[in-house]
């Protein structure tokens, strides 16, 4: 079950950078991030913490529940 969970986020980023042309180093300033972090969760290394999770949701019009692929 939690494999699909991050599968799900991965793919989320994934889309908005790429509908957005954005770039790593793009998004994570656009969340107040840093590029090695969004680069760890797209590899699945870490997961975004709830700050990092309602920024996206905020700022790229995403509901939590697309974030979570529910």
């Amino acid at each position: 079950m939690e494999q699909k969970e991050t599968a799900a986020y991965i793919e989320l980023i994934r889309s908005v950078m790429a509908e957005r042309h954005l770039s790593q180093e793009k998004f994570a300033s656009a969340i107040g991030v840093n590029q090695t972090t969004v680069s760890q969760w797209l590899l699945g290394r870490k997961k975004p913490g709830y700050d990092s999770i309602l920024s996206i949701c905020t700022k790229f019009g995403v509901t939590p529940n697309e974030f979570f692929g529910m």
